[in-house]
Formats: C-alpha cells, sequence, structure tokens
C-alpha cells in the first residue's frame, strides 16, 4: 500500500524547513564521536531507565569520525550527487567534553563543504557559556542547532525516569542557548510511565512558550538491556497502543507553536534491541494514521495555542 506523507499542511515539517533553508535535498549523517553521559558516570545506576543508546544508533562502536562522515556521504552521493548534509552528533552527550576537545570534534565538519549544518544532541545540564559560544562560533558557516533532551516538563516523571536534570535547567540552557542565536531542538518522549494526555499537553504549551525551534517526538519504548526491561516484564510499566500513539501525537501538535519545525514525529528503534511496542518500527503507516487523524479532526499543529 502507498501512504501519503506529504503532511505540509498539517504541520511544520522539518523537509519542509530545509527546503525552504537550502533549496536542495539535505541528508543526516548520524555520528558517534565517542562522547559519554556524565548522568552514568556521576551516579553509577545505568543512567535514565529508558537509555540503551546501541538501540538507535548508526554507529554501535565510534570508527574515526572522518571514516563515519566519508562512508556515509558517499553512500549518498550515489543516489544524488546533489546532496547536502546535515552533521549530526547523536550518540550520547555531545557536549561532555573539554571546550578544546569539543572544537577538535566539531572542526572536523570544516573539511568537508557540502556540510552545510551542524547539529548536536545533548542534555541541558551539559552545557556553559563557554561551551555555547564555543557552539555559536559555528553559526557564521553552518545552520546550527543543539537538541536538548528535555522528555517531559513533569518534574514528578523526570525523577521517575532517573532523569538526572530539572526542568529548571531545561529552561535556562534553551535561554541561553537562543540568546546566542543557536537554534534549540526539544526532544520530547511521548508515553512516559504514568503520565496523562494532560501531562502531555502541558509539555507541548510549556515548550511553545519556550524560545525553541524545533521539536522531536520520540515514543516510550523498551529496549534490551535497559533498566526499564525489568520494570516492563514484571508489569510495573506499560506501552502505547498505536491508536493511542496517534492520538497524543495529534493532540501535541495541536498545542505546539505553528512556528516551530517538527523535526520528527515518529521515533524508531534498531530491531535487536526493540521489546516493545514492536509497532514503531512501521513508520509510514503510523504517520498516515497520523495525516487521518488530523484530516478527521479537521486540525493542524499550533490550532490550540495562542501566542
Amino acid at each position: 500500500m502507498a501512504y501519503n506523507l506529504q503532511l505540509i499542511m498539517y504541520y511544520y515539517s522539518f523537509s519542509e524547513y530545509l527546503k525552504n533553508k537550502f533549496g536542495a535535498k539535505i541528508r543526516k549523517l548520524s555520528l558517534n564521536a565517542g562522547f559519554t553521559c556524565p548522568h552514568k558516570e556521576a551516579d553509577g545506576s545505568g543512567g535514565c531507565i529508558f537509555c540503551n543508546e546501541y538501540g538507535f544508533a548508526r554507529e554501535k562502536r565510534p570508527r574515526p569520525l572522518k571514516d563515519q562522515i566519508e562512508k556515509q556521504i558517499e553512500e549518498f552521493k550515489r543516489k544524488n550527487a546533489d546532496y547536502k548534509f546535515i552533521a549530526y552528533f547523536q550518540n550520547a552527550t555531545n557536549t561532555n567534553a573539554s571546550v578544546e576537545g569539543l572544537k577538535k570534534t566539531y572542526d572536523i565538519i570544516r573539511d568537508y563543504p557540502d556540510i552545510v549544518s551542524l547539529s548536536i544532541s545533548t542534555r541541558p545540564d551539559c552545557v556553559d557559556e563557554e561551551k555555547l559560544d564555543l557552539i555559536a562560533s559555528y553559526k557564521d558557516d553552518y545552520d546550527v542547532w543543539i537538541e536538548y533532551g528535555v522528555q517531559t516538563a513533569n518534574e514528578a516523571t523526570l525523577k521517575y525516569i532517573k532523569r538526572g536534570h530539572t526542568h529548571l535547567q531545561t529552561i535556562e540552557a534553551i535561554d541561553q542557548t537562543h540568546a546566542r542565536g543557536i537554534k534549540v531542538g526539544a526532544h520530547v518522549i511521548v508515553g512516559l510511565p504514568g503520565e496523562t494526555r494532560r501531562d502531555m499537553i502541558k509539555t507541548a504549551r510549556e515548550i511553545s512558550s519556550l524560545p525553541v525551534s524545533g521539536v522531536k517526538l520520540h515514543i516510550f519504548h523498551v529496549l534490551k538491556d535497559a533498566p526499564v526491561e525489568d520494570l516492563y516484564y514484571i508489569g510495573k510499566i506499560d506501552v502505547l497502543s498505536q491508536e493511542e500513539y496517534v492520538q497524543l501525537a495529534c493532540d501535541f501538535l495541536e498545542n505546539t507553536r505553528s512556528d516551530i519545525v517538527i523535526l520528527r514525529l515518529v521515533s524508531d528503534s534498531r530491531e535487536e534491541y526493540l521489546v516493545a511496542p514492536k509497532w514503531i518500527n512501521a513508520k509510514a503507516v503510523v504517520l498516515y494514521a497520523i495525516q487521518t487523524e488530523l484530516q478527521k479532526r479537521a486540525s493542524r499543529q499550533g490550532i490550540k495555542v495562542s501566542v
């Protein structure tokens, strides 16, 4: 079955943003620079209860960054020689190093003229003024984003999932990042244990009140060897059905400012690590279901937001 994935009329998609920004085909290079997570290092508990970075990473073990970049560029260029690229530092916490070490790592992208954007995934409690100033220094040459693991605006949930930072720290990091002209992406998990529809809408509205440029939605899921796996098997936590996720994703969109780019609407996982829910890897099916639900509601992103 063919699915119509042209959802631009319903929400501000990342593909639309890239088309407007660059007027060219853009692809993402998913990079593992070998960074670690300070939260895992600090408490020794394994970090967040949902964490197993191997469940989504393209690069399970870090090879030299140049090798990763050149291999991926070569693969994409076979399909379209005109592609341009986002260098996405994805694995773990990509500001967890000295400023000098970070500069050495990020500067590698300068060797590749087809890289037009720098995106850095990190935690809101692992940035400071010096690190943000360094990242801001790339703005003249690249479209620069920092993607923060916000997850939820609910402090009780942050504690339960052992996130290791408060929502206040998230707000402070976002404000400091925006003040330097760096675009902010917020990662949010839909379906976290104990959260209600009201909690999720509260998170959407909170993000809409902050200087956030993009949102990336994750579906709460259980991975092998993650701390949450045992809780799932003994029935202490549950996961969403596809229909439940579709409804919540539409609710989230309705309560998200219309100028915020939806960086991703459906997450997935490496099949060999995924415990539940299995439906998340049928991304086209889920996206089509979201489109259908928005059509049914006669709705769109931001319809319930007054700014």
